[in-house]
């Protein structure tokens, strides 16, 4: 006997085995790699139904269709064949390579996963071919442009690319946010402020539009040659016209994704001339002044002064640097102080740049700041200029005389100097001390502070009692309570399905749960059993109006159909103030 039962448990786990063994639960995708502009279809199939599916985050990538279940079931020489797919339709949002993570599911109480599937996400390209694309009527309504004001420019020179949305005027955009940023490799960029979008009337391929500039950048190109700029990719909410109406016959619009890329650009960038180049050439390309000032001119020795060296004009004001200038060896010169006031509009880089030295003379004497002269290379004439400033003589007043032969010699501030004799009183201008007394004082007793707190005390006791009587007013209104307890309710319940306005799959989840979980909290149920019928029969016990009842229900279809069908904006608007009303209404009524 005791064998027989041994061979009987074997016999059922071999069974058990043979059986979940032949389970199997894949993800599929339509391609592993593809562009920034196309769209990845991504199958979860199994061939054996199962409860409690769970897919994965899709963290790189927005959801845009989905999940769209689909069953078969086939019978070959008296054999059944069961297949049940659930697919999503994926847009990614952003270049790279990216792992999608395991789904889940219960099969006989059993938990199933799929294995990772990796995708690689490249820049946009030309002609995206995805059959699954349910953006074909918005295809030719919107167009994203790249405007470059220049496509041969000089190293250095400053371009502009000014980046439109165009949209015909049979469509609308809702929404819409950038997918993936052009790098600007080899480029020195700076991104131009826009202050709100404007729509303006224009033309694209000699029809009318509407359109509006997303982004402003000036571009200056670091190396000669042909340069490529990245395309600017925009994932777009597009509201286009279906084939219904309303009731006005007037054509009801349907939200779609519709991802827009400008392409890309290619600009040859002309070297500067090496024949004619200044041996004091930084690499400054533009229309430029040049200045060299003094704050005093006239001084005591250990007395300090500024030497101020300016760069202003139009052009790459920050890719240059600045010439040194030189001192006598009497002189002693700090390290520079670097500045800069700039703005860039279309126009490219304007402002000024400079250094600021701090001068200390030693010795009694005239010394001579010699000139300093800098180069750029002028667009308007495409030759190189030099611009000198004027020679300054700093005249020291009162101090030690310095014997030396070479007083009045000029050498650079990096050159070896001689030492400097210093005095005790070399500093004796800068106090490193305060002695500060208040010149009048104040006392609380008398003062507005001591009568405010002596006296609100006594205003407050009449607002105490008004509040008081508005309280005891407020608490007796029975039904008012009962009005304000219910909108509190609703809103309780669908502050979740709020948050999520706009996204329509996790909306109506978040509506459906919230429907669901007000049932159980005044029906003391578990709503997971009960059909639609049940719970309108449950409802009308509680003496709710039938019209109440019937929008409660209307609203609970709603949230399934609504998740495999094209919902706009509006329309999700529209069930969640029905809902938050039908609530309200259902928890006054209730008896």
């Amino acid at each position: 006997m005791k064998i027989l039962k041994n061979i009987t448990l074997l016999i059922a786990l071999l069974i058990t085995s043979i059986g979940i063994s032949q389970v199997k639960f894949e993800a599929k995708v339509s391609k592993t790699k593809l562009g920034i502009n196309e769209r990845l279809r991504i199958d979860f199939e199994m061939n054996k139904d199962g409860d409690n599916f769970t897919p994965p985050d899709f963290q790189d990538f927005t959801v845009i269709g989905g999940p769209n279940t689909s069953v078969s079931n086939t019978w070959l020489n008296g054999k059944r064949s069961f297949s049940k797919t659930y697919s999503y339709f994926l847009a990614p949002k952003k270049r790279g390579k990216f792992t999608i993570k395991q789904a889940t599911i219960e099969i006989d109480d059993q938990v199933y996963k799929t294995q990772t599937v990796s995708v690689e996400v490249t820049a946009a390209v030309s002609r995206p071919n995805d059959p699954d694309n349910a953006e074909n009527v918005a295809n030719e309504n919107i167009h994203l442009v790249a405007e470059i004001s220049k496509t041969n420019p000089y190293l250095n020179e400053a371009i502009t690319v000014v980046y439109k949305l165009y949209v015909s005027s049979s469509t609308g955009v809702s929404n819409w946010r950038e997918i993936d940023n052009p790098r600007y490799n080899d480029f020195w960029s700076q991104n131009i402020n826009i202050k709100g979008l404007k729509v303006q009337n224009g033309t694209y391929n000699g029809e009318d539009y509407r359109y509006v500039v997303l982004r402003k950048t000036v571009l200056y190109p670091q190396k000669s040659g042909k340069l490529e700029i990245e395309p600017l990719s925009l994932d777009v909410t597009v509201d286009v016209p279906t084939n219904r109406r309303d009731i006005f016959g007037g054509r009801l619009m349907t939200s779609v994704h519709r991802t827009v890329s400008a392409g890309s650009k290619t600009i040859n960038v002309k070297p500067l001339p090496e024949s004619t180049k200044p041996a004091d050439f930084t690499g400054a390309v533009g229309d430029f002044d040049f200045n060299i000032s003094a704050s005093k001119s006239q001084l005591n020795a250990s007395e300090s002064l500024q030497l101020k060296v300016e760069v202003s004009g139009n052009g790459n004001l920050k890719l240059f640097n600045l010439p040194k200038i030189t001192v006598p060896s009497s002189l002693e010169i700090y390290e520079p102080e670097h500045s800069e006031n700039v703005r860039t509009n279309l126009d490219g880089t304007q402002g000024s740049i400079s250094d600021s030295y701090t001068v200390v003379p030693q010795f009694k004497g005239k010394y001579p700041i010699p000139s300093v002269s800098f180069s750029y290379f002028d667009l308007k004439t495409e030759t190189y200029k030099r611009v000198s400033s004027k020679e300054i003589i700093i005249d020291v007043l009162e101090g030690p005389t310095n014997n030396s032969a070479s007083d009045n010699s000029i050498t650079t501030a990096a050159s070896n100097k001689q030492k400097v004799v210093l005095s005790n009183d070399q500093f004796a201008f800068v106090k490193t001390e305060t002695n500060l007394t208040p010149t009048t004082t104040t006392h609380f007793f008398k003062s507005t502070g001591f009568w405010s707190a002596l006296l609100l005390p006594l205003l407050a006791i009449p607002l105490a009692i008004v509040f008081r009587r508005e309280k005891e007013k407020r608490n007796a209104d029975v039904f008012g309570n009962k009005i304000r307890k219910a909108d509190k309710l609703a809103k309780k319940y669908l502050s979740e399905a709020k948050r999520t306005l706009g996204k329509k799959e996790a909306f109506y989840i978040a509506l459906e749960k919230a429907l669901h979980n007000y049932l159980k909290a005044k029906l003391h149920i578990e709503t997971s059993d009960l059909s639609k019928d049940k719970i309108q029969a449950l409802l009308a016990e509680k003496s709710v109006d039938a019209s109440v009842v019937s929008e409660f229900i209307e609203i609970l279809k709603n949230c399934e159909l609504a998740r495999y069908t094209p919902i706009s904006n509006v329309e999700m608007q529209q069930d969640y103030d029905k809902a938050a009303k039908t609530i309200s209404l259902i928890d006054k009524q209730m008896q």
